[in-house]
C-alpha cells in the first residue's frame, strides 16, 4: 500500500517531455513523431506522467475527437513499463482520465485502438467495461499484425432520444 502513497501524477512538461518519449520506445512497438509530442503539450490534463520515486514508470496521453455528432475522449497511448504492470499505474492512470470525462459532462465515450494481438491490453480495458466495436484493418504501418481493435466505453448510458 505505501507503493501506491510514493505514485504521483505529474503534468507533461517541456522539461520532461523526453522522458515521456523514452517511454513509449520501450512501451509500444511504434513510433510517435514530433507532432504527436508537441500536440501533448498542448493538452494539459489529457496527458499524464506517472512515477515511482522520481522515474517515469508510465503515462497517458489523450485528445478530444468529435466523430459523427459525438464528442469523444480519445486516449492515443496509455502504457507502463513492464516491471510496474500489474502494480495498479495503468488503473490509476485510466481512473484519472476516466474522472477527467466525467467531470467535463460532455463527453459521450472514451475510445482507444489496440492491436489485435494485445492480449494483455485487451484483458485490461475488458475490466472496465470497454467493448471491440470495430477492427481498422493496416491501422499500423511496419508493424505485424497491423490490424487493430477500436475499444470504446460508451458514458452516456440509458441516453434516451426523443422519436417523436
Amino acid at each position: 500500500k505505501q507503493w501506491y502513497q510514493r505514485r504521483v501524477r505529474g503534468e507533461i512538461t517541456p522539461h520532461n517531455i523526453k522522458q515521456l518519449k523514452v517511454l513509449n520506445q520501450v512501451v509500444f512497438p511504434v513510433t510517435y513523431n514530433d507532432k504527436f509530442y508537441k500536440d501533448v503539450l498542448d493538452v494539459g490534463e489529457l496527458a499524464k506522467l506517472a512515477f515511482f520515486n522520481d522515474i517515469v514508470v508510465g503515462a497517458v496521453c489523450c485528445r478530444t475527437d468529435l466523430q459523427e455528432g459525438q464528442r469523444k475522449l480519445y486516449i492515443m497511448t496509455l502504457g507502463c513499463l513492464g516491471p510496474y504492470r500489474r502494480c495498479g499505474v495503468g488503473k490509476k492512470l485510466l481512473d484519472h482520465v476516466m474522472k477527467i470525462a466525467k467531470e467535463d459532462g460532455q463527453y459521450d465515450a472514451i475510445f482507444l485502438h489496440v492491436q489485435i494481438s494485445n492480449d494483455e491490453a485487451l484483458q485490461f480495458y475488458n475490466k472496465f467495461d470497454f467493448k471491440i466495436i470495430d477492427t481498422k484493418q493496416d491501422y499500423y504501418k511496419r508493424i505485424e499484425p497491423a490490424d487493430a481493435y477500436v475499444l470504446e466505453k460508451s458514458l452516456k448510458c440509458g441516453k434516451v432520444e426523443d422519436s417523436i
